[in-house]
């Protein structure tokens, strides 16, 4: 069964709830960033297998997304949003009490698999919204995401620094709680009804990857969001040990300052996504990447200082939100009926890369340091700029043989 258009429209209170719903579950995977070498450490493992937690976190996502996203044709968005939300609220409660790490690893990879209210939300809101106000609610549901990264990364850097990395995941807890037990109400609406799926929940999946299949424009564009996902993971896990490691000496709390750096995309994404409309996405994406790779290419001149790291961390924050943005819109010229299944492709992509970057973040920073971490990303850099390229050159090949 699926959410039919609702007869009242939500109020603002709502929609703000909403929002707020949103930014604390997309916090949960990002409280590690900042504390990465503190739990490492609590648990008396190495740097490499540290990277195993937001790794497993990131591939149960992708795979939550391809396996309970699609659920959405079959029951409704709030019952789902309710039953997930309250999945992951479960999942940090066994992190909190986690006695080693297996356990605390096997509850933070279940949270990942649960993590899929994000993505239902914005669907039950757009058909609960005035449409002159669809826009702005989504933008208001979508700006959530980039909030709950920022306030996770900032909040567990300053938190851990001032008590332990355990009080991080304990407010983190309080925060869920209070969103279960509200959720209800946020998400009420009044004259929902339900219809009969069109399909099978096996032909729906199996939709999705045929769909993929036929479409390598889309693929182009999630393996550069992949790439670009896995240096977001990499940079971060690895400069969170880097400067907080005994050659740098700083804390969890520096750590979590630096990443409110991230807060730039919040109010440039938005003016580079009007100025990829007009230059269009492929060659907007282009020199996103370009400029990211000269962001890139300072890390390691510039990651021996708290100070000069501001200046790549500042390039790279404000492009890598664009290549998603101009990614995202090369799928919106498809048709409207397998945009849904194609995005799911494309967000699954994305998070696998992020686990792969986190996991080769940590690994490499653990046999080579900061240089060798570099020069990982460095290399994900050139492909992102090289795929990019090619999606170009492609698209140019075929509106000649379309004219």
């Amino acid at each position: 069964m699926s959410d039919a258009p609702a007869l009242a429209y939500l109020t603002r209170t709502q929609e703000r709830a909403l929002a707020l719903t949103i930014a604390v579950v997309t916090a949960n995977a990002y409280y590690i960033h900042p504390i990465i070498g503190e739990v490492a450490r609590a648990f008396n493992v190495g740097e490499a297998t540290i990277g195993l937690v937001p790794a497993l976190n990131q591939l149960a996502l992708a795979l939550g997304i391809l396996l309970l996203l699609p659920l959405g044709d079959f029951y409704r968005n709030r019952t789902l949003c309710l039953v997930f939300v309250a999945g992951q609220t479960l999942c940090l409660a066994g992190m909190v009490l986690a006695p080693g790490f297996i356990a605390f690893t096997s509850a933070s990879t279940l949270l990942g698999f649960f993590t899929i209210a994000p993505y239902l939300i914005p669907a039950f809101a757009s058909k609960r919204v005035a449409p002159e106000r669809l826009g702005a609610v989504t933008a208001q549901l979508t700006a959530a995401v980039i909030f709950g990264i920022l306030v996770a990364r900032v909040g567990a850097g300053i938190i851990a620094a001032r008590t332990d990395w355990h009080t991080v995941y304990i407010c983190a807890l309080v925060l869920m709680v209070a969103v279960t037990a509200f959720l209800p109400v946020a998400m009420k609406s009044e004259g929902a009804s339900a219809k009969q799926p069109q399909a099978s929940y096996g032909a729906v999946i199996a939709s999705v990857f045929a769909l993929a299949a036929r479409h390598p424009d889309m693929r182009i564009s999630a393996a550069i969001q992949g790439l670009n996902f896995a240096i977001f993971t990499a940079s971060w896990l690895a400069l969170a040990l880097h400067l907080t490691g005994p050659a740098m000496g700083y804390g969890t709390d520096d750590v979590g300052y630096l990443a409110g750096i991230a807060a730039v995309s919040v109010f440039t994404t938005p003016r580079l996504g009007r100025w990829a409309d007009t230059v269009g996405p492929r060659k907007a994406r282009i020199t996103a990447a370009l400029v990211q790779l000269a962001g890139i290419a300072m890390f390691y001149p510039m990651g021996f200082s708290i100070w000069a790291i501001v200046v790549p961390l500042f390039v790279t924050n404000l492009v890598g939100p664009t290549i998603d943005v101009t990614g995202r819109m090369t799928l919106f010229t498809l048709a409207p009926e397998i945009r849904t299944r194609l995005t799911t492709s494309y967000i699954v992509t994305m998070f696998v890369g992020g686990a792969i970057g986190s996991a080769l973040g940590t690994a490499v920073f653990d046999l080579g340091g900061w240089g060798a971490t570099c020069a990982l990303l460095l290399a994900m850099s050139c492909a992102v700029v090289a795929l990019s390229l090619h999606a170009e050159r492609r698209w140019k090949g075929l509106q000649r043989n379309l004219g």
